[in-house]
């Protein structure tokens, strides 16, 4: 397949890992978590004080239990996924304080927020799971806010969705409230019914959080994306050459934890690094560096067997406007067409992760069912190419009144349902209303018709019971 971005040959993939495999070894990673260092330790690996230093023995053998694919169970079996190989699947927005609305204006936010997204998320044609933590709520305590979001999660959608790994105790709170989903702990033991996100700490470090939540997670069969974000040229080389070393370090230390655990525990390759912008000392997730990292994580984890993450329409604008668009569009593609698995902040994002946008959420969504028309393969069988029309058509006549058009008129292109294909005349007559204002308009129709998913009430009720104990331990 032809591709004029760059493609890693074997010594290029072969000297990223060398260089990983000599950070890993001489220089080692601080892992900030007792249980963690004591995992490592029974394993054979040497621990100075919180630095872990790792053999090439002990990445491969981790490596070799690893999953290359696995599917991620949702309570509405109809919508399990697969992940890995050349199945992907599209997520929604992590992480923003913020919603920006239409106008451009920001305010915190709520509780509100986070589950009119859960049900955008439920009522989307093209986004395949439910994420976590679309939008950080500003009005719940922030020590007990991950019950609420995982209960949203469970209760207002009924795709897979992402855990909660905010520390060791949220790791486990998901893990019981996911029990209860499918009728007992056990149950899930052996089927993966989430997907949570490990970063590390740049350059080099995990969190006590983060090591920890990784292991509760893998030790009950959870799939984890461990995943690291460098700035380059803040908290990483300024080089994405020295980058793509440094990530591969932290990202195979944090997988070989999780074989440790458990083998075979599902776990995803993934980063989301870019460039500091030198002007501001901010990320830049706008920056064309943050596609070319894409493509590389996608070929080092085909390199290493393993199913791969990264981001998806992501901007540094901050409205709906032509720079997030465009932006957000070179980013998605970059990801889909480069192999990526799992696609996280596929639609929503703004301003660098600070704020969420319904309006952006609906129109990136759209740009996700166009990349996935893309997708689509062409049949080229005799009938799907059918000469015989061509020919009684012949020379100068016109296809539009023939009985196939007719036929094939309404599923053969995608239809747009935000971007206008409308003329002068018939934009002017409808408002002359930019995509950002239908989009708006949609959002309300959406929201309007939304419909909870079926749950049993005995298990709503157990969920929510759980939820309001923990809070008042």
């Amino acid at each position: 397949m032809y591709d004029r971005m760059q493609e890693l040959t074997a010594q290029d993939m072969e000297k990223v890992h060398g260089a990983a495999m000599d950070l890993l070894k001489n220089t080692g990673i601080s892992f900030n978590d007792k249980e963690a260092l004591e995992i490592f330790k029974a394993n054979g690996q040497k621990v100075e004080d919180t630095i872990v230093f790792f053999k090439e023995s002990n990445i491969q053998k981790a490596l070799e239990t690893a999953p290359k694919k696995f599917t991620v169970h949702a309570r509405n079996p109809e919508k399990n996924v697969e992940i890995g190989d050349d199945d992907f699947v599209f997520l929604p927005g992590y992480g923003a304080p913020f919603v920006m609305d239409a106008q451009g204006n920001r305010r915190q936010a709520t509780m509100d927020d986070y589950d009119n997204f859960c049900k955008l998320i439920q009522t989307s044609p093209y986004i395949d799971m439910n994420g976590w933590m679309m939008v950080e709520p500003a009005d719940m305590p922030s020590n007990t806010v991950h019950l609420d979001l995982n209960l949203s999660n469970m209760l207002l959608c009924d795709k897979p969705f992402m855990g909660s790994p905010i520390s060791r105790q949220g790791a486990l709170d998901g893990i019981e409230m996911a029990g209860i989903l499918w009728g007992g702990k056990e149950n899930i033991m052996d089927k993966t019914v989430s997907v949570s996100l490990i970063n590390s700490l740049s350059p080099l470090q995990f969190s006590e959080e983060m090591a920890g939540s990784l292991i509760e997670l893998a030790r009950h069969n959870q799939a984890c994306v461990v995943t690291s974000l460098i700035m380059a040229g803040g908290s990483g080389p300024v080089t994405l050459d020295g980058v793509l070393a440094l990530q591969n370090a932290e990202i195979l230390a944090g997988i070989t934890l999780a074989q440790l655990v458990r083998p075979g525990a599902p776990v995803i390759y993934g980063s989301t690094s870019s460039a500091m912008d030198m002007q501001t000392g901010a990320l830049s997730i706008g920056a064309p560096e943050l596609s070319k990292n894409i493509q590389m994580v996608a070929q080092m984890a085909r390199f290493y067997n393993l199913p791969s993450r990264s981001g998806g329409s992501l901007t540094d604008a901050l409205c709906a406007d032509a720079q997030a668009g465009a932006e957000s569009a070179l980013a998605l593609s970059t990801a889909a067409r480069s192999g990526i698995n799992f696609i996280l902040h596929s639609c929503g994002i703004l301003g660098s992760y600070i704020a969420m946008s319904f309006e952006k959420f609906l129109i990136d969504e759209e740009v996700c069912g166009m990349v996935r028309n893309m997708f689509k393969p062409l049949a080229l069988t005799d009938e799907s190419i059918d000469i015989d029309i061509i020919k009684e058509v012949g020379i100068g006549g016109q296809y539009l009144t023939h009985p196939k058009t007719f036929q094939l008129c309404r599923t053969e292109f995608f239809m747009p349902s935000l971007m206008s294909r409308k003329n002068p005349d018939a934009w002017e007559k409808e408002g002359e209303k930019q995509i950002v204002q239908m989009a708006e308009d949609k959002v309300a129709q959406r929201l309007a018709a939304y419909e909870k998913p079926d749950i049993d009430p005995e298990i709503e009720k157990q969920l929510t019971q759980y939820v309001e104990n923990q809070k008042n331990i």
